[in-house]
């Protein structure tokens, strides 16, 4: 993801603080200074720990399950396509209504039963291989499952950071998650494909599963966060809707929806059509693609670490608005040669802005947001987040049949391009800080 790869309480009657001024907060995490560093929080160490886990765990498994469809059932190339559509489809089926559950209940719960599902679906396929009984619709289950089980994870994880270590170390801590998932980006599925190598594609989803139950694991370290309000027992249309009220109309969250839309969507027109540009078209090596991929993830890794000094040098609103997508019009001229680096260079330098954003938006968005409010903002997000990865991705190939390859990869570099302009028309540009 590129917004991978993602704020107080209100009152009893569930209103919601006024766009102009921050949430306000009665709980002792949020009262912690804004200079306290989230390191200096055991909760929040062992929380990392977790997310450590979980990375090897997720990185893993995309790497051994498409393998393990090739070599164990000889899965066809639209077999594998459909494995990996299906984990994206989790998303849109149920991330508004988890949203919803998760303010409903306590997330560190939320948390460990997402990880608990995970290492047993994940087991299910070495221990199915090895009584010889493994088949694809067992491998789409489990995708889709997992799936399930990512999305409350990802929605409990972004809602349980700002109960953990307060508004103010936020975006510190945040700046530590997008690390951690860009360098997992970077050398994660490298260590799954050695797992791969060395141990074959079952037992490396073997080694994922157990990565997921230490994880699970370590999570029950991390104090019992507070019980949701008896508020929150509406019913569930009514509490996804109030989610899409609070994003959509508050000027500053509905601008990071869309700019974080226009991100997903015009790297999605982008990105599907690079491994055909250059193996298809170009005859260059998957390891070449491999490289390029990379320089994104180097992108996200740099983005991540220097949003905080960026941002406390030249202010929030600028950080968030001064934008290196535009480097992005750099990637269509990708060719041969020197053009090949001068491609990469502009891969690398949208991803750092995307890298940037991940931290500062979201920290952004949890200090606009109540308390009763993350889950069902998080999953709100996700959900229109993963849908322009859905829709660009499905964009691009018909585009690209439609008219050509170059084309289609100018489109999605231009909407890359223009992905800062929604901040740039919102009340976001005039912030100092995020907190």
């Amino acid at each position: 993801m590129t917004s991978m790869p993602t704020p107080a309480p209100g009152d009893a009657t569930g209103a919601l603080p006024s766009p102009s001024a921050p949430p306000s907060s009665s709980s002792s995490p949020s009262s912690l200074s804004p200079s306290l560093s989230p390191w200096r929080n055991q909760d929040f160490r062992t929380l990392f720990g977790a997310a450590t886990l979980n990375q090897l765990g997720t990185n893993t498994g995309y790497v051994a399950v498409p393998l393990l469809a090739l070599t164990a059932l000889d899965a066809t190339a639209a077999q594998v396509g459909t494995l990996a559509a299906l984990s994206t489809l989790a998303f849109l089926l149920i991330g508004l209504p988890a949203g919803a559950w998760v303010d409903r209940l306590r997330t560190r719960g939320v948390l460990i039963a997402a990880d608990l599902a995970r290492a047993v679906l994940f087991a299910s396929l070495p221990l199915a291989w090895w009584l010889d009984v493994l088949t694809l619709a067992q491998l789409y289950a489990v995708v889709l499952l997992g799936g399930c089980a990512t999305v409350f994870s990802d929605v409990g994880s972004q809602s349980v950071l700002p109960q953990l270590v307060g508004r103010g170390g936020l975006v510190r801590a945040n700046a530590a998650m997008v690390t951690l998932m860009a360098a997992a980006n970077i050398a994660g599925r490298g260590v799954g494909g050695a797992l791969i190598a060395a141990l074959t594609a079952p037992f490396a989803l073997a080694c994922a599963s157990a990565a997921y139950l230490a994880s699970a694991l370590r999570l029950t370290r991390v104090r019992p966060t507070p019980a949701p309000p008896a508020t929150a027992r509406i019913p569930l249309r009514s509490q996804i809707g109030e989610g899409l009220r609070h994003v959509l109309g508050h000027p500053e969250l509905r601008a990071l929806a869309l700019a974080a839309t226009l991100n997903n969507l015009g790297s999605a027109v982008l990105g599907t059509m690079l491994p055909v540009l250059f193996v298809r078209e170009l005859g260059l090596s998957p390891a070449a693609l491999g490289l390029f991929w990379a320089a994104g993830g180097v992108g996200l890794l740099l983005g991540a670490r220097l949003a905080r000094p960026f941002a406390a040098r030249v202010g929030y609103g600028r950080a968030l608005l001064l934008s290196l997508t535009p480097a992005a019009l750099l990637v269509p001229l990708l060719d041969h040669g020197p053009w090949l680096w001068l491609a990469g260079a502009g891969w690398l330098l949208a991803m750092m802005k995307i890298g940037s954003d991940n931290v500062l938006g979201v920290s952004l968005r949890q200090h606009l947001t109540p308390d009763p409010l993350l889950g069902r903002m998080n999953a709100t997000f996700r959900f229109t987040l993963t849908g322009a990865l859905a829709l660009g991705s499905a964009a691009s190939g018909l585009l690209a049949e439609l008219t050509t390859l170059r084309t289609t990869l100018w489109t999605g570099a231009a909407i890359l391009a223009l992905s800062f302009t929604p901040v740039a028309l919102s009340p976001i540009r005039r912030r100092r800080t995020g907190v």
